[in-house]
């Protein structure tokens, strides 16, 4: 599964830079890769956002879904091709 990325540019004070590049360094991580580490570890206790869909889209799902069960299955689809 390919993951769909973002690129964030970050502006930060040398100080704090070189704090991170220590710390980085001390887990012999790229800076990048601790800040991510970091962010990852900040939302791990969260839930993923969801959303109530919409009454339309909830309308149109539930006439799809109904038109599904309605539809007829074909069992020997050579017969079926042969029939046509």
């Amino acid at each position: 599964m390919i993951t769909q990325q973002v690129q964030v540019k970050l502006n930060l004070p040398l100080a704090l830079k070189e704090y991170l590049e220590s710390k980085a360094m001390k887990f012999d991580m790229p800076i990048a890769g601790y800040i991510k580490h970091l962010i990852l570890k900040d939302v791990s206790d969260l839930d993923y956002p969801t959303f109530r869909i919409s009454e339309s889209s909830e309308v149109k799902v539930k006439k799809a879904l109904n038109e599904k069960k309605k539809t007829n299955k074909i069992s020997d689809v050579s017969a079926y091709f042969k029939n046509l």
